[in-house]
């Protein structure tokens, strides 16, 4: 027998209120991944919470379900300032869900990365058929439970590997998207005003169910340190790959931190034919995609929790914050510096560092092996200098990125408004192991 009933929720056991809504989809075959989706996406797209319509019931049920799990996963509920009114010809009250995940890193964990999905789906409406009432429910299974489900699972591994976060996370669930973005902007402008000035990125999961149907995309409304990200993430060993959006698959609540200027993200599979209609079901959902798709964001998140101090540099903030002054950001200059001709960073890595590199021997031994990220400044001469460690794997692994980058050859320096100037650079240095034997990668790309 394949299918059964009683499993656990993602981070503990169904309990109380949970437990009456699980849907018979689980399967033997499934991963514990893949059964948490299920149960989260059964229970928000049940007919119980009515198509979860901003203000009703059934958005309260996924908003309950919602801090639950986040409870359970072993992240903090910041309940003040969360509920809120939106004025009309019927005045709603909704409010948003808002988790707290601290980072270890005492110089950066006061810096947010906010992770989103949107809890309010179309409701129910009613109609006559044969002079009978009959209720239609928009249940919104990929519109939005996939999304608050991988808000859900997401939380769940960034709590098992919180020692590795530098930056703190704030996971929200946001009350009446549909009404024009209500729960975002109360966020963004009133629950948490006060700290909004230190969120660094904003990623937004909405309507990711249907990987089977296309591909993974992110829209970053070209955001060019995003973008970087994006490519970055293309050398990585993960199950699925985004393809970067050049328009948005769907209005959603990233809209509100775009109009903050913060850079903003937004996760989707796309648009499909089901959409916005009662046959949005949880029949629909891809669940071993949405697994990969896990694995994606999990990884491009944490580099986001993970990047250089500042995160993002705008002209008018690209001094370093270490105290050196006319430093620019290498994504704010007129002219790239360049190594062997090339503005390209991976030719640095594939010339220089790469054929340079000795893997520890210790390292090897111990089976150590990632992602070394290396900041260094090349001079209005050429020179490369101030290089440091800004994530590192082992002592071993950074001191021997470090070694090598230190060590360059002159550059070609780059310019800003015609003149020479000093320029950051951030490179990542791929040590892997195989074979019992040291391998370097040659995918490292800058991130800023």
């Amino acid at each position: 027998m394949k299918r059964f009933l009683s499993l656990l929720v993602a981070c503990g056991l169904a309990t109380g209120l949970y437990a009456q809504y699980r849907t018979p989809l689980q399967d033997l075959d499934d991963s514990e991944t893949v059964r948490a989706l299920k149960e989260h996406v059964g229970y928000l797209s049940a007919a119980q919470t009515e198509g979860r319509k901003a203000g009703s019931e059934g958005e309260k049920m996924a908003a309950e379900y919602l801090e639950g799990v986040l409870k359970e996963c072993g992240i903090d509920i910041l309940s003040a300032g969360n509920e809120f009114r939106v004025a009309g010809a019927d005045t709603l009250t909704s409010r948003n869900v808002v988790g707290y995940l601290q980072g270890w890193d005492k110089a950066l964990n006061n810096r947010y990365i906010v992770v989103g999905a949107r809890m309010d789906n179309l409701g129910m409406d009613t109609y006559l058929r044969d002079g009978e009432p009959v209720n239609r429910i928009y249940y919104g299974a990929n519109g939005n439970a996939s999304g608050m489900a991988m808000l859900l699972e997401l939380a769940r591994k960034l709590s098992y590997s919180r020692t590795l976060l530098r930056r703190s996370i704030v996971f929200v669930g946001f009350g009446a998207s549909g009404e024009t973005f209500a729960g975002a902007w109360h966020f963004l402008h009133g629950g948490f005003a006060a700290d909004a000035d230190k969120i660094d990125a904003m990623v937004n999961l909405d309507m990711l169910g249907t990987l089977s149907r296309g591909s993974l995309q992110v829209y970053t409304a070209g955001n060019e340190d995003l973008d970087a990200l994006v490519r970055t993430l293309q050398g990585e060993l993960l199950p699925v790959q985004a393809d970067i959006a050049a328009q948005a698959p769907y209005p959603g609540d990233h809209v509100v931190f775009y109009d903050g200027e913060i850079p903003s993200a937004l996760f989707s599979t796309g648009r499909y034919p089901e959409h916005g209609t009662g046959r949005d079901t949880i029949e629909l959902i891809d669940f071993p995609g949405m697994e990969k798709e896990l694995e994606y964001v999990y990884s491009f998140v944490q580099h986001l929790a993970n990047g250089p101090k500042p995160l993002f540099r705008s002209d008018n903030a690209a001094k370093k914050d270490d105290g050196q002054k006319g430093v620019y950001a290498y994504a704010d200059v007129d002219v790239k510096p360049t190594f062997l001709n090339s503005p390209d960073p991976s030719i640095f890595l594939e010339r220089w560092v790469y054929p340079y590199l000795k893997y520890p021997q210790y390292a090897v031994e111990n089976g150590i092996q990632g992602r070394v990220l290396v900041e260094f400044v090349v001079d209005e001469k050429g020179n490369v200098g101030n290089a440091e460690v800004v994530r590192g794997v082992h002592e071993a692994l950074d001191a021997e990125a470090l070694r090598v980058v230190a060590a360059s050859p002159k550059w070609r320096p780059g310019r800003h408004h015609g003149k020479k100037v000093k320029v950051a650079v951030t490179v990542s240095v791929d040590f892997r192991l195989q074979k019992d034997k040291g391998k370097f990668g040659i995918n490292g790309t800058v991130i800023k």
